[in-house]
């Protein structure tokens, strides 16, 4: 602030007390990424041998004990905390440039955030997780949620939220040309590799037909530390509510497809069992549709669903189909005895056929012999 072409100079007393008041909120706030860094490398209080305190702040004293209550150990005091940073960062800048003096160092990033892409229900599904060392790279197979699907989305999020619409995305792109089939039996091979410059390449490959598609993201991130840090807290604070909506998810995702593959069974084996063995099964298949569908076929919200009915159903038409099940393994025992037998007489004839072998003379010819005559 100026005054008359000059500085203005502010000289003000503080007690210890006054500044502890005025910086509490300031000390408290470093202590999340402490607590952050402790759980993400599975240590409790107590379990750290060593607490190094770098930069100028950490001298003040509110700090210093805040520390020692949250780690569990007096920080170290052995070394200058400027210092500290000053050095940190000529190695870095060393490494960088390639100095010679510095090559036996090796700093490792690692990714600030969990990496995934969107499944079915809106789902985030962890590809890469945060904290991984880069670089790094992992595959998954995924399959089609509809029948004849003959594309997939594969959308990039990142963030530690359960859900896509939560999290932040990175890209999106498609992988079409899929042959049509029933869902789930198409493969798609999902890659991400990060290099160690923290390019994130996501791949999709159709295992079938062999046609990819890919998508290059510059950055991991385009957050601030602050933000990271803010997306790590809000799922901490909506985690309870996260899982509790994602198993309602899976809970639905999972009737459907009881549905989908039970009456699947029936239509394969419609031959081997009697329509009316299968009308109970049936009427609880519907009554289940309806529990997880609309009239238009389309996923209720999750509002909506009742839980402990659809778990209800599901155990009824698992419990309608043992019958059926029963059935069909006796009938494929059966066939597979029939088989044998078939294959049993086709080797009795064979057998009996060697009645017939007709005896002859013969003589044996010493070609040396004819030679020395």
């Amino acid at each position: 602030t100026m005054k008359d072409g000059q500085p203005e100079h502010l000289d003000l007393t503080l007690t210890k007390a006054k500044f502890d008041e005025l910086t509490a909120d300031l000390v408290e706030s470093t202590m999340a990424p402490t607590r952050q860094a402790m759980k993400d490398a599975g240590v409790k209080k107590g379990d750290v041998d060593k607490v190094l305190l770098v930069g100028g702040s950490t001298r003040i004293p509110a700090v210093q004990v805040a520390v020692e209550a949250e780690v569990g150990k007096s920080p170290f005091k052995g070394i200058n905390p400027d210092e500290a940073v000053a050095m940190g960062a000529a190695l870095q800048a060393g490494i960088i440039a390639g100095d010679e003096g510095v090559s036996d160092i090796l700093l490792l990033d690692v990714t600030p955030l969990t990496l995934g892409i969107e499944t079915l229900g809106g789902v985030t599904t962890t590809m890469i997780e945060r904290n991984t060392t880069i670089p790094s790279r992992r595959s998954e197979v995924f399959s089609t949620a509809a029948n004849n699907q003959p594309a997939v989305e594969i959308h990039v999020l990142q963030g530690e939220r359960e859900f896509s619409k939560d999290n932040v995305t990175l890209g999106q792109f498609h992988l079409v040309g899929i042959p049509p089939a029933a869902r789930g039996i198409p493969q798609v091979e999902v890659t991400f590799d990060i290099d160690a410059n923290g390019i994130v390449n996501v791949s999709a490959k159709d295992l079938g037909t062999g046609k990819e598609q890919s998508i290059e993201i510059e950055s991991q991130t385009s957050l601030s530390e602050d933000e990271i840090q803010a997306k790590i807290t809000e799922a901490e604070e909506f985690a309870e509510e996260d899982q509790r909506k994602k198993a309602q998810v899976e809970l639905r995702n999972m009737a459907d497809q009881v549905v989908y593959q039970t009456r699947r069974t029936l239509e394969e084996s419609a031959d081997k069992i009697d329509e009316a063995e299968t009308e109970e099964v049936k009427a609880h298949l519907d009554e289940l549709e309806r529990l997880v569908q609309d009239e238009d076929g389309n996923p209720l919200e999750l509002d909506v669903i009742d839980e402990a009915a659809i778990q209800a159903k599901v155990a009824e038409v698992e419990q309608s189909m043992h019958g059926i099940s029963a059935k069909l393994y006796e009938a494929a025992a059966a066939e597979m005895a029939a088989q044998e037998a078939e294959s049993s007489d086709g080797s009795a004839s064979t057998a009996s056929g060697d009645d017939d072998v007709v005896d002859a003379d013969f003589e044996v010819v010493d070609d040396d012999a004819d030679e020395d005559e």
